[in-house]
């Protein structure tokens, strides 16, 4: 009897390994059924914890150390328990043209929805992918130099060759165009990133280079809102201010924006102060200047997203889970590289349980998020 026992609890053990081998998890079956679902499907069968991880999007290494240039068995683990909404890669994260096709291949693979792919790839020095020696690629002097032509053409070709080689890499979303307006001659941060100094002729350039990033299927992001080009600090250090009023920006740096507005596939918000606007909070954290003003004023209804949370005009004076908490309260979809995932992450989801961020403005913005990624 005793042997039939053992033999009977090995056919039980075989059984179920062979099943749990054999049947797909529930993730996969989410994958499956998430492929055919519309924005408004998936927005139902989503947890509120799914819901919170899709508003970021981060470093592959913010979510696991290990996973700098390819996913480790840890990292897909960890991305089933926190599916962000996406990735931003820098030069760290990519190696040669094999090693960065395959790893954005295993991110869109193993991602519960489909993964925004982003990289800042303006032209000139601010260029991940051009810029390094493994990948020989076009390079641009900067679009300062594209501005100096005078001809949008040649603004579109820059962006059309940009975005073939981003496509066939995988990205589907570049940082660019730059549609700061580079007033100041003491600005060390946009300089030369920007078509200009004259807001027309940088309109019809910035507009021109997302039309050839269009052309290859890659979205444009327009930045820096509401303009980053009249200032003389760097927000990658601290504290930046802008010293004109609404209506001053609205006759020079708001121009480009509001001339791209309806081709931008989304705008990104700088971290500037505009003192004479919002004297308590930077620009990506200013209900004001995002709600009352980028949406309600100038009636932009697409996908907003932060400059890079962990910039010191920011992490320094807000911390990473506060920060992220008042920027998606001031208007803001997506959060972008806080420089904690995981404490931002338990923020958000705390603020949401407590009721402070509503469940109707939650979805509000993961609607934008899904039909931006083209659910």
């Amino acid at each position: 009897m005793k042997k039939i026992a053992f033999a009977l609890s090995l056919l039980m053990l075989s059984f179920l390994i062979f099943a749990c081998a054999s049947s797909p998890s529930v993730y996969d079956s989410r994958l499956e059924k998430f492929q055919t679902a519309t924005a408004e499907e998936i927005l139902s069968q989503m947890t509120t914890e799914e819901k919170i991880a899709q508003l970021f999007v981060i470093c592959p290494e913010q979510l696991e150390p290990k996973s700098l240039k390819k996913a480790s068995r840890k990292f897909s683990s960890l991305l089933q328990k926190y599916p962000v909404g996406g990735f931003i890669f820098f030069g760290r994260n990519l190696e040669n043209p094999a090693q960065t096709r395959a790893f954005l291949s295993e991110l869109r693979d193993k991602s519960l929805l489909p993964p925004i792919l982003s990289i800042d790839e303006e032209g000139g020095r601010v260029a991940r992918l051009a810029r390094s020696e493994n990948f020989f690629l076009p390079k641009f002097r900067n679009m300062d130099s594209v501005g100096r032509t005078k001809d949008p053409e040649n603004a579109r070709g820059a962006g059309q060759i940009i975005g073939s080689y981003l496509a066939t890499f995988g990205f589907n979303l570049d940082f660019a165009p730059v549609v700061d307006v580079n007033t100041n001659p003491d600005n060390i941060v946009i300089g030369d990133r920007a078509f200009g100094s004259e807001p027309e002729s940088v309109s019809d350039m910035a507009g021109a280079f997302l039309s050839g990033l269009h052309s290859t299927g890659v979205k444009g992001c327009i930045k820096h809102f509401p303009g980053h080009g009249d200032t003389k600090g760097d927000t990658h250090l601290d504290y930046v201010a802008v010293t004109k009023d609404w209506e001053e920006l609205k006759k020079c740096e708001l121009i480009p924006f509001v001339k791209n507005i309806s081709s931008a596939d989304c705008v990104m918000v700088a971290h500037v102060t505009c003192s004479k606007i919002d004297s308590s909070f930077p620009a990506s954290l200013s209900k004001i200047l995002i709600t009352e003003k980028l949406r309600g004023e100038l009636g932009y209804q697409g996908l907003i997203l932060t400059d890079s949370l962990r910039m010191k005009a920011i992490s320094k004076n807000y911390g990473s889970d506060r920060a992220c908490v008042l920027a998606f309260e001031a208007g803001n979809d997506i959060l972008l590289m806080p420089a904690n995932f995981y404490k931002s992450y338990e923020a958000m989801l705390e603020a949401v349980r407590s009721g402070r961020i509503s469940m109707a403005r939650l979805d509000e913005s993961l609607l934008r998020i899904l039909h931006f990624k083209g659910l």
